[in-house]
């Protein structure tokens, strides 16, 4: 027995001690040495990183690799990226659901992924759930271990931060503890219970910007979520951008460099890359767009046939806008997003 008592294990020659509270698989390796080593082999030299969707999916992303998607729900996320994932046809990958709704979404829609730690899944907020992912998750095609979004974000932050586990107490007295990886440990100082969540090394993190020069160097406007531990976390990344400028604007307000060009592994400039996404001060989402894919999703043959048309037989993101209202409806839905923030402004003086 552990002279910690009787419900705990003691690890190596140090006694550690720690009891198991969760029960599912954890699906990526918490050691900050072995990430390390990774970082380490990173170039940081200031060199152009530009290049294509198509180049950068196939030559950053392997099948079976663990994939997180920045941006929250159905807000900023990398569409075109997740796109060409699917078009590629990759397949076995573990998948990050931290704030996952149309992204999900769409990894599953293309059968891309066995496995996924869940935080928020399957929902798209107020529009209704995803068929075709709930089905996934019921038919066990997904396997899942489960977290809080709070949980998920101090897992990257962990990994941000270059160590193997973060201490909090999140999550005690709920049944996601016992669906979680996660472990009790004692406070060294105090005697008190913590749960120690995992450190989350992404193999791949890909993240849509409003602006990002060539080098990597990439700036959000507003909320950030959690995609500036995520850039940190993640073995390698993808950028894609609203827009490539040259690195004087990136130097004029380097306060907003969230992002800096030594973490990422390749740039994308790809104008509405977050459609039918929201992307705050650009453009509104889709709503109608979004609408039809719920409405596909109830039917397979007809999904199928969705996909075929929106992803398969398209060779890039301004491909599928054309098929669905091209610049007439990036112009409308940029005037939605106008009005959205004038409203805000209004009801939330000194906001926008």
């Amino acid at each position: 027995m552990s002279r910690f008592g009787p419900d705990y294990s003691v690890h190596g020659d140090q006694e550690v001690a720690y009891r198991k509270v969760g029960h599912r698989r954890l699906f990526t390796d918490p050691d900050a040495d072995s990430a390390r080593e990774h970082f380490r082999s990173k170039s940081r030299k200031l060199v152009s990183k530009v290049t294509t969707a198509k180049k950068a999916v196939s030559r950053l992303l392997k099948d079976g690799d663990y994939l997180a998607v920045g941006g929250f729900g159905s807000n900023r996320i990398p569409t075109a990226l997740l796109h060409e994932i699917v078009r590629q046809g990759k397949n076995n990958l573990g998948f990050s659901g931290h704030t996952a709704t149309h992204d999900l979404q769409i990894l599953a829609g293309g059968k891309c992924i066995n496995r996924c730690d869940i935080a928020y899944v399957i929902g798209l907020e107020a529009r209704g759930l995803s068929p075709i992912s709930r089905k996934a998750f019921e038919e066990g095609e997904i396997e899942a271990t489960e977290w809080t979004n709070a949980a998920l974000a101090w897992r990257y932050k962990a990994a941000s931060m270059g160590i193997s586990f973060i201490p909090t107490r999140n999550m005690f007295g709920t049944d996601t503890l016992k669906y979680s990886a996660a472990v009790q440990l004692p406070c060294p100082y105090t005697g008190k219970n913590y749960i120690a969540l995992p450190a989350l090394y992404p193999d791949l993190a890909i993240i849509h910007v409003h602006r990002c020069d060539v080098y990597g160097n990439a700036q959000i406007d507003g909320i950030t979520i959690s995609d500036l531990e995520l850039a940190r976390a993640a073995k390698r990344l993808i950028i894609s951008t609203e827009r490539l400028v040259p690195e004087s604007t990136i130097r004029q307000r380097p306060e907003s460099t969230g992002i800096p060009f030594y973490l990422v592994d390749a740039v994308i400039e790809i104008p509405y890359g977050a459609y039918p996404a929201n992307m705050a001060y650009e453009y509104f989402s889709d709503e109608e767009h979004l609408g039809r894919w719920l409405e596909v999703e109830r039917d397979e043959e007809q999904f199928r046939s969705f996909l075929q048309k929106n992803i398969y037989d398209v060779d890039n993101h301004w491909e599928y806008i054309t098929l669905n209202g091209g610049l007439e409806r990036m112009q409308q839905l940029r005037a939605e997003e106008l009005v959205y923030r004038q409203k805000m402004t209004e009801h939330n003086p000194g906001r926008g």
